[in-house]
């Protein structure tokens, strides 16, 4: 199972957007406190759009926390990252939790936890003219290169409401 990880997130509109990007892939969203917001904020539920029910969310006090409830294989995203993102294997034959970690707006993933498993820690090849792509983006990214190489799972291949055929109509 695929799993995004918001490591005190800052900015409402980046976790709603990231919530829809979760609903839209059947991917479980992890948030660790302390947030920038609160959940019931206007801006979160905006970004969200109506999406915000079919969630699948959980939120946890710490990383520690996080950590002693969720156990599966964990990639860091950081700008201090050495591999790409494309250089990891998520077929995920074995059927394992994979997280996919991301630290927030201000400052990212603490030094002190990437340290820790430095083999996992990865960033989006980007220019030198900036220093972070936006975290909804990067979040989706990451979540659509995982769910490529597993074969998009069980998402839908066509448009649900209007049908199949709807451009040969």
């Amino acid at each position: 199972m695929n799993n995004i990880v918001l490591y005190e997130p800052e900015i409402p509109q980046n976790t709603g957007n990231i919530m829809r990007t979760c609903v839209a892939t059947n991917t479980k969203l992890h948030l660790i406190k302390p947030l920038g917001f609160v959940l019931d904020d206007s801006h979160l539920k905006r970004s969200g759009v109506n999406y915000i029910d079919k969630l699948d969310y959980e939120v946890y006090e710490n990383f520690e926390d996080f950590k002693s409830k969720n156990k599966g294989i964990y990639y860091y995203f950081t700008r201090y990252g050495k591999k790409p993102h494309t250089s990891f294997n998520y077929e995920n034959k074995d059927n394992e939790n994979l997280y996919f970690i991301f630290g927030k707006e201000s400052t990212g993933i603490p030094k002190e936890i990437l340290q820790n498993d430095l083999e996992h820690c990865m960033r989006i090849p980007m220019s030198e003219n900036v220093r972070a792509l936006n975290l909804s983006n990067s979040c989706a990214i990451v979540i659509y290169e995982a769910l490529r190489q597993q074969d998009y799972n069980d998402l839908l291949r066509y448009e649900p409401h209007k049908g199949a055929d709807y451009l040969e109509q």
